[in-house]
């Protein structure tokens, strides 16, 4: 999405309630920054989109690095959002809710629109241990894999943590190919390779 696009964004969102500054650039930020990486786009250009300007986005984020942490952070609380949607939907069934978190993500890396996928992209780019983005990445990161763990173990599997790093390893190689492969669409199959390695670890 080009600067156009994400002016038009930021303003359809609006139009209906006005959305104060620092709303408009993490607007605008996750826009473009889904569109052309972390490193693609200058606070200019996210200003500009966000119908404002650079001495202002400073004002909300003293730094285009502190701008990058916070979209992460939204990006990885809407992660977590759909795991107590899944622990919602299927109480008490932990096998149901790793299998509709593989359904979830492989229909949305179909679509090419998961935030799992910018969160992937994101640490792909993002190398410097001390960028506060990288926080964000690895606590996201282990938190999945938290969750996975918790739910072989409940499950009663074999191996509950190698069961989890496998499956995590699928999802986050699915997330990755779908970025360089596009219509191949290697998340679709997800929940049938999962189940092969969840079969394997049956007592």
């Amino acid at each position: 999405m080009d600067v156009k696009s994400a002016e038009q964004s930021v303003h359809s969102g609006a139009a209906a309630k006005p959305q104060p500054p620092r709303e408009r650039i993490l607007v605008a930020a996750r826009e473009l920054f889904g569109r052309h990486g972390v490193h693609g786009v200058g606070v200019e250009t996210i200003a500009e989109a966000a119908g404002t300007n650079k001495m202002t986005l400073y004002r909300h984020f003293e730094s285009k690095d502190l701008l990058v942490a916070e979209y992460l952070r939204g990006l990885a609380a809407e992660g977590a959002a759909i795991w107590c949607e899944i622990e919602t939907e299927h109480p008490g069934q932990p096998l149901a809710q790793i299998d509709a978190w593989l359904t979830r993500i492989a229909n949305h890396v179909e679509h090419g629109n998961e935030a799992g996928c910018a969160l992937a992209k994101a640490a792909v780019q993002i190398t410097d241990p001390d960028h506060p983005g990288r926080e964000v990445l690895d606590a996201n990161t282990r938190q999945h894999r938290d969750n996975l763990i918790r739910l072989c173990r409940a499950s009663d599997l074999a191996e509950p943590e190698l069961l989890a790093d496998q499956l995590f390893l699928l999802i986050e190689g699915s997330r990755v190919t779908w970025q360089h492969v596009g219509d191949g669409r290697p998340g679709a199959d997800l929940p049938t390779l999962a189940a092969g390695i969840i079969a394997s670890h049956r007592r």
